[in-house]
């Protein structure tokens, strides 16, 4: 069994990264597409680096937050895609390179959009993660 209150500290910790990362992509859309332009130049070690981004972040969430229903599943859910993103980042980095092609062309307003839902998945983390007792 988990204990709730390192769950909850795991909560609170992706829900400060996700809301940090969300104003970031909202108010520099273009400084992110230049961050994933500079990896992608990079090659295949830019691809390992985007995966040790994804599948760190993923790690902590999938060994300490546990949590398989209600409303804190999404963090679990998210935990669980940041580690095969990660994975895939690393075992085919050609693949990942694609991947950062596309985050590349990607349109300010989508990064800005993007960026409004990570905010709101943050707070919704922190707001209806688990009860600590």
């Amino acid at each position: 069994m988990m204990d709730p209150a390192v769950t909850r500290a795991v909560e609170i910790f992706a829900g400060i990264n996700l809301i940090a990362v969300g104003i970031s992509h909202a108010l520099q859309p273009k400084a992110w597409s230049a961050f994933f332009a500079l990896l992608h130049a990079k090659g295949a070690p830019g691809s390992f680096i985007n995966g040790f981004l994804s599948l760190g972040m993923g790690s902590i969430i999938v060994a300490l937050h546990n949590v398989w229903s209600g409303p804190p599943i999404v963090l679990t859910l998210c935990g669980w895609a940041w580690v095969a993103k990660g994975v895939f980042a690393l075992a085919l980095p050609e693949k990942g390179l694609r991947s950062m092609e596309r985050a590349i062309a990607m349109p300010e307003r989508k990064w800005v959009v993007a960026g409004v839902l990570l905010i709101l998945l943050g707070l919704a983390t922190i707001v209806f993660g688990t009860e600590v007792s």
